[in-house]
């Protein structure tokens, strides 16, 4: 019997990744990450251009104190400059200078490029290429070697481009990527090229896939059947215009449903987290349609739906979100059948559709409904309406007042002062804060008063806000519905509140998002 075919992945979020619009990380932020990828089990990890400023190269020096378990950290840059000499060229001595067990450097692959980009003769391209992969060989164990626009140039000259491919083979390149640097090409495409390559003659054929068309991720499947053993990509398919191949969907594809093996795989619950952690780094908020990590990626609304999920899941589900660490979700709309709460509720206890508690809470999500509440992006408020009708919440604090007052001062901002005062454990406390609005003032105030008595609240983080105006016909007295969506790295939830006063809904929001942890984490345990 054949064994399974070994399949690396690539993840170059640490550099292509931060490419992406919104993207950046501070030092400390790219070790992190690094770090939480090498855990997980990614062969490669691409930690940046040595060669393009400071930060860059500190990272290189930073990661050897991190004594990774698996990953081999990879340092990019181009090859030698056109006239130059490979021993001489400043960015391939920087990225030897790192240290690094392999590094990737880029070369031209498409006759427009060399001609109009880099102004030299396709001669000449060729050296590059050779000279700098022989040269960086002689220093450090792998080179890999990306074909910036393969696929451009191969449907432009496919002569050129085998030409490249044969002589960085005999060059002793490790790996030979094949990038699709527009992110234009199709997967029939992707079919015919690489099908048509003679791949048992090269080496190890890699693939570096954007999503300008949206296949990034096909292509990069359909690539393994042709022969790729290497793939490239980003956490959460982050990357230069509409991003790179998305490893979070790419890994569970092959673990799941391909023979290839990964390393991975074996962590792949560990898949949410890591997704949601890359994204708190960037400040980003996470994707909720995104397969498999995403929020919405096991999520059912209906009563028809849920009902079929509480009988045979696997009709409704492709595979259990536990693989990847996510978690099913019933929604609650005004569609929501009895059968949707029974199950919302069955951890509390054996409840039926003719369950008392099962009729007050449909009351009371209806009522709750007309006056505007929305509970199908609010888990986390229904969380706290259940608990509350089945006499289960834990009340964090109780309001008894607050003041806010905001004021300018010439040219500067305004800002805004704030007090609070709460019971809490049968104490009366008070909290202060200044913000740059009510909003903030009112969440800094609340941790000043409850942060010393329950130290939890410092892992809770805001990071989203939006707001909705539900009747503008009202004009400034329409009603508003806001929502908030609050996580602590590893969970995130989301919190409504209603309120011809947005500060009041504000409140409600923000208030839930508390309590909701109180409940869920601290005191349901």
């Amino acid at each position: 019997m054949v064994p399974p075919v070994k399949i690396d992945l690539y993840d170059t979020t640490l550099r292509d990744g931060m490419q992406g619009i919104d993207v950046s990380f501070t030092l400390t932020d790219k070790i992190q990450i690094a770090k939480a990828l090498d855990e997980i089990g990614f062969d490669y990890i691409e930690g940046g251009f040595p060669f393009s400023n400071e930060k860059e190269a500190a990272f290189f020096e930073a990661i050897k104190k991190e004594n990774l378990t698996h990953a081999k950290v990879t340092a990019f840059g181009s090859t030698r400059a056109p006239g130059g000499s490979a021993s001489s060229d400043p960015g391939l001595n920087a990225l030897l200078k790192t240290g690094m067990p392999a590094i990737t450097i880029v070369g031209k692959s498409w006759k427009a490029h060399v001609k109009k980009v880099i102004h030299t003769n396709v001669e000449e391209n060729l050296a590059m290429i050779v000279e700098s992969i022989e040269y960086c060989k002689k220093h450090t164990d792998q080179v890999i070697l990306d074909l910036e626009h393969f696929f451009d140039g191969y449907r432009d000259d496919p002569n050129f481009s085998l030409e490249l491919l044969r002589e960085a083979t005999k060059a002793g390149a490790d790996c030979l990527v094949l990038c699709d640097t527009n992110g234009g090409t199709l997967p029939g495409q992707v079919t015919a090229i690489i099908g048509g390559l003679p791949i048992k003659e090269l080496a190890p054929i890699g693939v570096h896939f954007h999503d300008d068309c949206g296949t990034a991720v096909a292509n990069s499947m359909i690539s393994l059947d042709l022969g790729a053993v290497h793939i490239q990509g980003t956490i959460n398919g982050w990357g230069e215009r509409c991003g790179n191949a998305n490893l979070c969907s790419i890994a569970p594809n092959i673990a799941f449903k391909t023979a290839y093996k990964i390393n991975i795989a074996k962590n792949l619950p560990d898949l949410t987290s890591l997704s949601r952690f890359v994204a708190e780094k960037a400040n980003i908020i996470p994707n909720k349609r995104a397969p498999y990590v995403g929020q919405a990626a096991f999520s059912h609304k209906a009563g028809q739906h849920a009902d079929v999920i509480s009988k045979a899941p696997e009709l409704m589900e492709h595979l259990s979100g536990s693989l990847v660490g996510n978690e099913r979700r019933i929604l609650l709309s005004e569609l929501a059948g009895k059968s949707t709460i029974v199950k919302k509720i069955s951890r509390y206890g054996n409840y039926t559709k003719n369950s008392p508690e099962v009729a007050a809470i449909i009351e009371e999500l209806k009522r709750k409904e007309n006056l505007g509440y929305e509970y199908e992006a609010a888990e986390a408020s229904f969380f706290l309406l259940v608990r509350k009708e089945l006499g289960l919440y834990k009340q964090l604090s109780e309001l008894n007042n607050y003041h806010l007052e905001s004021f300018k001062t010439g040219g500067l901002p305004s800002k805004t002062t704030g007090r609070i005062f709460l019971e809490a454990m049968g104490k009366h406390l008070m909290g202060a804060g200044v913000g740059t609005g009510p909003i903030e003032t009112l969440d800094m105030a609340l941790r000043d008063a409850l942060t010393p008595f329950h130290p939890f609240i410092k892992k809770i983080s805001l990071v989203d806000y939006r707001v909705r105006v539900l009747n503008p016909e009202q004009a400034s007295a329409a009603k508003v519905r806001v929502f908030i969506t609050s996580s602590d790295h590893e969970h995130t939830w989301d919190t409504v509140g209603v309120s011809e006063n947005i500060v009041e809904a504000s409140w409600e929001a923000l208030t839930d998002s508390f309590e909701y942890f109180y409940n869920r984490y601290v005191t349901d345990n």
